[in-house]
C-alpha cells in the first residue's frame, strides 16, 4: 500500500493552489519540525530560506545520519527538496530549546503556505529523557513549559502577522502542543485558525477538554491515530478522531511514515485496535486512582532512577538494555523509603487494573460469541 513517500512522488508536482491542503500535508508539515534547522533557519518571523534550500543544506552536512532525529529523515528531505508542492515554501521562526532545570523540550518552525496562509509546526518528543519526562509531567500538571511556549509562540506570530490565517500541526507531543496553543489563543485569533492537526498526539486532563476554551476550537481539531495507537490514546480527548491504517505493528505505528495513503487521503479504518482500547482503559483507571501528588512522585522516581543510572537519551537505554536495567535496579534500592512505597503501590494498582480490563474484555468476547 502507498505511503507518504508515494504521496510526495505522485502529488508532489501539484501546488496548494492546484490541490488544497489535506490531512496528509498536515502530517508532512508536522514532520518538518523534526529536521535539524540550526544555523539554517533563524528565529525571526521573516522568511530566510525555502524548504528545498534548507533540506539541501542539511543533506550536504557531513555525517548527516547522526544529525537527524528520525528514521527516513534523509529520504524525506530529498523528496521535499524535489517536490514542487513543498520546495518553495518559505521557512522562519525556528526554535529549539532543551532545558534540564525546567524539564523543557520544545521546538517549532513556521512554514509559509502561499497567499495569506501560514503553518506553525510543533515537534514531538525527541530522543532526550528530558523530553520524555515533560510528557509524563502532563499527567499531573497543566500547563507544562512546552505548552506555555507553544501558546506564546502562536500568539506572538499571529499578532505580528495579523493579516495571516493559520494552520497549526504537530506529531506526538507536538500534536498536543498544537491543540493547546489553539485552545489558549484569544477568540479573535481562533477565528483566524483554519485547522489544527494532532497526529497521534496525547490528550489532556479532563478539566481541560471540558473547558469553554477547548469547546470553542473543537470543530477545527483534526485528530488522527494509527490502529494500534498508544501515545495518542493517553489522557482525555473529546474531539472525534480518525483511525489510519499502518504498515507497522504495535508501538511502531507511531511512526507516521508507515501510515497508508490513497490519493490525497490517509487510508482509514473504523476504530483503533482492541489492544489499544484495553491499554487505554487500564491506564486511565490506573491514573485516576492516584492523586496528583502520587503521580508526581512516581514520575520523579522513575526519571530520578534514569538520571542516577546516567541514562540521558532513549538510545542510551536501547543500546545497553541489560546494563541499563541493572543500573535502574541499583538506583531503585537507593530510593527513600517513601518513594519506594509509592512506586510499589503504583505497580500493584497497574497490575490490578490490567487484570480487571483483561477479564472484562474476555467476558465481552464470550458474551458476543454466545449471541
Amino acid at each position: 500500500m502507498a505511503d507518504i513517500f508515494d504521496y510526495l512522488m505522485w502529488r508532489g508536482d501539484l501546488t496548494l493552489e492546484n490541490s488544497p491542503l489535506n490531512a496528509v500535508d498536515g502530517m508532512i508539515l508536522a514532520r518538518l519540525s523534526y529536521l535539524p534547522f540550526e544555523n539554517i533557519v533563524d528565529s525571526g518571523n521573516e522568511p530566510c530560506v525555502t524548504v528545498g534550500a534548507a533540506c539541501e543544506a542539511i543533506l550536504q552536512k557531513p555525517d548527516i545520519e547522526n544529525k537527524v532525529l528520525l528514521k527516513d529523515d534523509t529520504r524525506l528531505m530529498a523528496a521535499l527538496r524535489d517536490s514542487a508542492r513543498y520546495r518553495d515554501m518559505p521557512l522562519s521562526g525556528y526554535v529549539n530549546e532543551l532545558d534540564a532545570a525546567t524539564q523543557t523540550q520544545f521546538s517549532c518552525i513556521t512554514v509559509g503556505l502561499g497567499g495569506n496562509d501560514i503553518c506553525v509546526s510543533f515537534r514531538g518528543t525527541d530522543n532526550t529523557i528530558i523530553g520524555w519526562k515533560e510528557d509524563f509531567n502532563m499527567s499531573f500538571v497543566c500547563p507544562v513549559p512546552a505548552q506555555v511556549l507553544a501558546s506564546r509562540y502562536v500568539e506572538r506570530l499571529a499578532n505580528e502577522k495579523n493579516e495571516k490565517n493559520i494552520v497549526i500541526t504537530g506529531h506526538s507531543k507536538g500534536g498536543n502542543l498544537a491543540v493547546y496553543a489553539a485552545v489558549h489563543c484569544s477568540s479573535g485569533l481562533q477565528d483566524r485558525i483554519l485547522a489544527v492537526y494532532s497526529n497521534d498526539g496525547p490528550g489532556f486532563r479532563r478539566d481541560i477538554v471540558e473547558s469553554a476554551a477547548y469547546q470553542r476550537v473543537l470543530p477545527k481539531i483534526h485528530t488522527i491515530l494509527p490502529e494500534s495507537s498508544i501515545v495518542g490514546m493517553l489522557l482525555e480527548h473529546q474531539e472525534a478522531y480518525e483511525v489510519v491504517r499502518s504498515s507497522n505493528s504495535g508501538i511502531q505505528q507511531h511512526d507516521a511514515m508507515s501510515w497508508e495513503v490513497l490519493g490525497t487521503s490517509f487510508v482509514y479504518v473504523r476504530e483503533v485496535a482492541a489492544q489499544s482500547l484495553m491499554l487505554d482503559e487500564t491506564m486511565k483507571a490506573w491514573i485516576y486512582q492516584l492523586n496528583g501528588e502520587e503521580r508526581e512522585q512516581i514520575v520523579d522516581t522513575v526519571f530520578g532512577m534514569l538520571e542516577a543510572a546516567d541514562i540521558k537519551t532513549v538510545d542510551d537505554f536501547y543500546h545497553s538494555k541489560w546494563k541499563a536495567v541493572q543500573e535502574l535496579m541499583k538506583a531503585k534500592s537507593r530510593l527513600p523509603e517513601k518513594s519506594q512505597k509509592v512506586f510499589a503501590k503504583a505497580l500493584k494498582l497497574l497490575w490490578s487494573e490490567g487484570n480487571k480490563t483483561v477479564r472484562k474484555t474476555v467476558k465481552q468476547v464470550v458474551g458476543e460469541k454466545r449471541r
